[in-house]
């Protein structure tokens, strides 16, 4: 079972869904997994390995089915099933809801919705709600922006100039996610999303000036509410001692919750535009991620100048 939940109110709010039947726990009544089911085997009577706390939709397929069926077996078949005790059934497709079904919701106190849209459809945006309420997650210190339309999460000692970086980004155009602390969350095995905790939403802390909020001083167009992590940048101050990457061949990544993140390390020191060096490495990460990597095109070139000679 998930260590998060989201109320059944909240997802049947926010995806529109036509209450048909409350239970009388609706308003208590949370939901705990990802996962949504077809149960169209169920209704034909097979409840192996059946999970009644996935959310429940029928569509065009099921609801054939149980015309097919006399109203003697209808009856019995929508009895079985909400024995069980399932959170909520959502009827999709438009399709016309089964007296015997609102019957057997009521003796057994169930939950029961209806919506319009495809069924396929439905649930995919049903299943990608879920998964963003009820997603693995982790707070971290650091700084996350949107620049170039990539989610860049910096990270870094304090002090380091973290923030000052993202209110520079902020004046070229980009736009600021979260300060200090970053909420990420785990969507699926390669792709992680970031956004900050409610509490200090759009609020920067700048050494010198104090507190501020981001979106009162710049607009709405200079913040976001949350946005999906493609780069790591550290910050670390300038060690002469150290051997910094000056070719980038090979991309290095660091995992966060098991999810590999494309990284680079920036050394700071005075006299160094922090703003323009990361708005260069998203863009080089882009290429990256097309296939174009130009280090690599220059040593292949060298390479064959060499052999060529």
């Amino acid at each position: 079972m998930s260590q998060y939940s989201v109320p059944l109110k909240t997802i049947v709010e926010e995806l529109e869904l036509e209450i048909l039947r409350k239970s009388s726990d609706y308003e208590q009544k949370v939901i705990t997994k990802a996962d949504v089911n077809r149960p169209a085997l169920q209704l034909a009577g097979f409840y192996n390995y059946f999970d009644p706390h996935r959310l429940q939709c029928i569509g065009r397929v099921e609801s054939t089915f149980l015309e097919s069926l006399s109203p003697r077996d209808r009856n019995r078949s929508f009895e079985e099933f909400m024995k069980q005790d399932i959170d909520g059934l959502i009827i999709c497709h438009n399709c016309v809801p089964f007296p015997e079904c609102l019957a057997m919701a009521e003796k057994y106190d169930r939950n029961v919705f209806q919506i319009q849209e495809d069924t396929s459809k439905f649930m995919a945006d049903l299943i990608d709600t879920l998964t963003g309420y009820l997603a693995p997650r982790k707070t971290i210190h650091g700084v996350l922006v949107e620049v170039f339309g990539e989610g860049v999460l910096i990270t870094g000692e304090s002090g380091a100039g973290k923030s000052e970086a993202a209110l520079a980004l902020i004046t070229r155009g980009h736009r600021l996610v979260a300060d200090d602390a970053v909420e990420i969350k785990r969507l699926s095995k390669k792709r992680l999303r970031g956004c900050a905790p409610e509490l200090i939403r759009y609020y920067m802390e700048l050494r010198g000036i104090g507190i501020i909020n981001a979106k009162e001083v710049y607009g709405w167009s200079a913040v976001k509410p949350e946005t999906d992590i493609d780069l790591i940048v550290h910050l670390e101050y300038w060690d002469e001692d150290k051997f910094y990457d000056r070719l980038g061949i090979d991309t290095e990544y660091e995992e966060i919750m098991g999810v590999k993140v494309p990284s680079i390390t920036i050394p700071v020191r005075p006299g160094r535009n922090l703003a323009v060096i990361i708005e260069l490495a998203t863009l080089n990460n882009r290429q990256k991620k097309m296939g174009n990597n130009a280090a690599q095109m220059l040593s292949d070139s060298m390479d064959q100048q060499m052999r060529g000679n």
